[in-house]
């Protein structure tokens, strides 16, 4: 595939190579006007960006990293040096340690058994992405396959999908090296998640007879598929009608909302907040755009999902009171979570 256009612009996926970010990622800057493409194209939907863009594209993924909000990337990148600097001295502690950490992994040596079609990721950011999802699975004796969790692996890194049918959530990691060819297998979620929780390093993922096979530095482990059809999830993403309500807010706000939640949740989403309904009432700062919306929610359902959320920040698209709600968040991966509303009169 050609990865520039004649007008010398990138294409997401090349973008995504080049920095680090998951085309997920890049779309959600996007959304938030961090950082726009610099041609969309109107048949095809398709971003394309300058090479320009590469270099903010990376320091928006290194200041993330840091998971420093929203607002003040915006304020790094934008304001003048000044404030630049005011903002970010907030952050040097925590910078600090993170450079420690980093030259400590650089500093290991590793030599990794990649098998054919493997791919190679970060040990500790897959098990992160891999705990992140696995909740939504289930143990359905009619559809065993939903206790198990897709892994799908192509040119942008690897996809890590769970669901109940009433919570889906799907994660992707970018990989340290380039990809071979494009797989995809099943496997039990716990499972899984037993088999990276104490992987250093990096890791390989491998296809294996259906199955998966893990290789950490000498270590080597088969994991066993289900030999089941994933729900085809793309296809719901790809049916939903265009978001009617965009909502920007906390976080940890929310969570501490929906804790003392025991039974369906009211959310009103309108002007400047989320207005949360029950025992005790709560308005919540927000950035609201569209039309408002009011759409009840299943507090096992939707604490889990903003728990597992990424970063400071959670942007919420809204399309219908009977329509899932898209939970976006990312750092240097991208988290996606569709959950249920419920009837409110249940």
């Amino acid at each position: 595939m050609t990865e520039t256009r004649d007008q010398g612009l990138l294409t997401i996926g090349a973008v995504a190579r080049a920095t680090g970010l998951t085309a997920s990622a890049l779309r959600f800057y996007g959304d938030c006007g961090l950082l726009a493409p610099a041609v969309v194209d109107e048949v095809t939907g398709y971003r394309y960006y300058t090479p320009e863009q590469c270099a903010r594209a990376v320091l928006i993924r290194r200041l993330r990293g840091i998971e420093l909000p929203l607002p003040e990337v915006a304020e790094v990148l934008d304001a003048g040096a000044a404030r630049a600097r005011e903002v970010l001295d907030r952050h040097v502690a925590e910078l600090a340690r993170r450079a420690a950490a980093a030259a400590a992994v650089a500093g290991e040596v590793r030599q990794v058994l990649a098998a054919r079609g493997g791919v190679t990721v970060d040990a500790a950011g897959f098990a992160r992405a891999v705990r992140q999802v696995v909740r939504a699975a289930v143990v359905d004796p009619e559809l065993p396959v939903l206790a198990g969790v897709l892994l799908e692996v192509d040119d942008t890194g690897v996809t890590v999908t769970a669901t109940d049918r009433y919570r889906l959530s799907t994660r992707s990691v970018a990989p340290r090296r380039g990809v071979e060819r494009s797989w995809s297998a099943v496997v039990e979620a716990g499972v899984l998640t037993a088999a990276v929780a104490e992987a250093p390093g990096e890791l390989v993922l491998a296809e294996d007879e259906g199955g998966v096979r893990i290789v950490t530095g000498a270590a080597s482990r088969r994991l066993p598929g289900i030999a089941a059809e994933f729900p085809d999830y793309r296809a719901v993403l790809a049916g939903m009608g265009p978001a009617r309500t965009r909502v920007l807010l906390g976080r940890a706000p929310l969570l501490a909302a929906l804790e003392a939640a025991t039974a369906t949740v009211p959310l009103v989403f309108a002007g400047a907040g989320v207005a949360l309904g029950g025992p005790v009432p709560v308005t919540l700062p927000a950035t609201v755009t569209g039309a408002p919306l009011r759409l009840a929610f299943d507090p096992r359902v939707l604490r889990p999902a903003v728990e597992d959320a990424l970063g400071p920040e959670l942007m919420l698209d809204l399309t219908a009171p009977d329509q899932p709600v898209v939970l976006r968040s990312a750092t240097d991966g991208d988290l996606t979570t569709l959950v249920m509303p419920v009837d409110p009169a249940h």
